[in-house]
């Protein structure tokens, strides 16, 4: 049979009859069937329930690729970081040093008395307070009041801004001189902070310290557990 004669057979077949069809038409027609509810059942229950898990991978790969680009951005550029670190570590060796140590707080004092002094103001009141310890450093708040013009203030605060040490200004306010009635005539009072380092010893005794209420703590909890 050749193939037009197949072509005819086909064409000649009652889709309504099945039974009639030959046999070889038959079991093409079974298998073709076959094959489609395969290909159904495989789409349904594999592919779409396989379709999350494959987006979880994709997403997972492209977060791997991220990284491993992070990675190796930071790999090439490892000798430039190393300067970099080398060039902050020098930094804040240099404001380390501006910190002032025990002895040179109170010579700060007076360098911020004399400072007031030399603007033309008239102090009413520079005033330390107790000293606040940080992790490697300790910082001294001192309650200044002082009166002058305007134009003394700025100079004051422009002489603690180029002392050899740090000093930084806070809470600052800016009032009329209480009985007065001269526009110029002001008060100014804020809280200056010096700032020194801590020595060894004490770094040694803050983590102790530090280390003891960690420990504290952690038995209180177990007991109230």
């Amino acid at each position: 049979m050749n193939f037009s004669e197949l072509l005819q057979q086909l064409r000649s077949l009652d889709p309504r009859d099945p039974g009639r069809w030959p046999l070889a038409v038959r079991m093409g027609a079974a298998v073709l069937c076959f094959v489609v509810v395969a290909i159904v059942c495989c789409y349904t229950l594999v592919w779409n329930n396989q379709q999350p898990l494959l987006e979880q991978y994709s997403n997972e790969e492209q977060s791997l690729r991220s990284e491993m680009q992070n990675k190796h951005s930071k790999a090439t550029n490892l000798g430039l970081y190393r300067e970099q670190l080398a060039d902050i570590e020098k930094s804040f060796g240099a404001l380390l040093r501006q910190l002032p140590s025990k002895t040179e707080v109170d010579n700060l004092l007076v360098d911020i008395s004399q400072t007031g002094l030399a603007a033309g103001l008239e102090e009413k009141l520079i005033q330390p307070e107790a000293e606040v310890k940080q992790d490697f450093y300790a910082e001294r708040p001192i309650k200044i009041r002082l009166q002058g013009s305007y134009h003394q203030l700025g100079a004051f605060v422009s002489g603690i801004a180029a002392l050899g040490r740090i000093v930084t200004i806070h809470d600052v306010n800016i009032t009329q001189q209480p009985g007065t009635t001269v526009y110029d005539n002001l008060q100014l009072e804020m809280i200056a902070k010096t700032y020194r380092y801590l020595d060894d010893e004490e770094v040694a005794a803050i983590e102790a310290e530090k280390k003891k209420n960690a420990a504290a703590a952690k038995k209180a909890g177990a007991t109230a557990g």
